[in-house]
């Protein structure tokens, strides 16, 4: 699968470097404005990558893990957070496996590190994860992309030069998934990658997260907090395991 590969590229940082650090701090912003963690609560990042949100949380005084299936993605997130003096776990795994039995207050997943897998059932799975890894009354926040917005704003073929590279981005809606394929010219040598994920609206989330055994309390359309609808850039949900759910 795509998702095995591309994030151990050194060119994915070569096309995505414009991801910045100010991103990952609203995000944060908001997070502490919709569940209001407890002082140092333990915070689970699942598909953490790089590690930009699991750094902004660590940064805050909250007692953070990152999971990435990427091993060049934790051992690059473990350099950086080791230069700025934060303590963050990091380590690689896959999210359709449980991390623990209810050692997390919260577990975020988000910037659409979901909907990868080529079959739905192992995106319950790793629903059923993350609700597993959680404290009874523990809190989950899941951040993915707003397909009406999506669909409204692709933008079927873009092309820039960075660092010397040509890079051309094609993007289509095929089978229920929006597809992007990335073409990289250096000099004489050509490379070729592709991206993948699955165009789940929120009645599939809702759907997903009572198979799982979340109770999905709002959802939002931006960091701001402002409501979800069609025309939102992000669909943001908040869920909790209940309070009644054992270890």
């Amino acid at each position: 699968m795509w998702y095995e590969e591309w994030f151990d590229h050194p060119e994915y940082e070569l096309v995505y470097q414009d991801r910045d650090e100010d991103e990952a701090e609203r995000m944060v912003d908001f997070l502490e404005r919709i569940v209001r963690p407890v002082s140092g609560a333990s915070i689970l990042d699942m598909g953490c990558g790089r590690g930009r949100h699991a750094r902004a949380l660590a940064r805050r005084g909250y007692h953070v893990t990152g999971v990435d299936l990427s091993a060049y993605a934790i051992e690059e997130a473990a350099r950086r957070a080791a230069k700025e003096g934060l303590t963050v776990l990091f380590r690689r795994g896959d999210m359709r496996n449980p991390v623990c039995d209810c050692c997390f207050d919260g577990v975020i997943n988000v910037f659409t590190a979901f909907g990868y897998f080529a079959d739905d059932d192992d995106h319950v799975r790793a629903l059923r994860a993350m609700h597993r890894s959680l404290c009874p009354g523990g809190w989950f926040v899941q951040d993915f992309f707003n397909v009406p917005y999506v669909l409204d704003h692709l933008v079927p073929e873009d092309r820039f030069e960075r660092a010397g590279s040509a890079i051309r981005q094609r993007r289509w809606v095929e089978n229920g998934r929006i597809n992007k394929r990335i073409t990289i010219h250096t000099g004489e040598n050509e490379q070729s990658f592709l991206e993948s994920v699955r165009l789940y609206t929120l009645e599939d989330f809702r759907a997903m997260y009572a198979s799982a055994g979340l109770q999905l309390r709002h959802t939002y359309g931006d960091y701001e907090g402002n409501p979800h609808s069609n025309a939102s850039p992000r669909l943001i949900l908040y869920a909790e395991k209940p309070e009644t759910d054992t270890c």
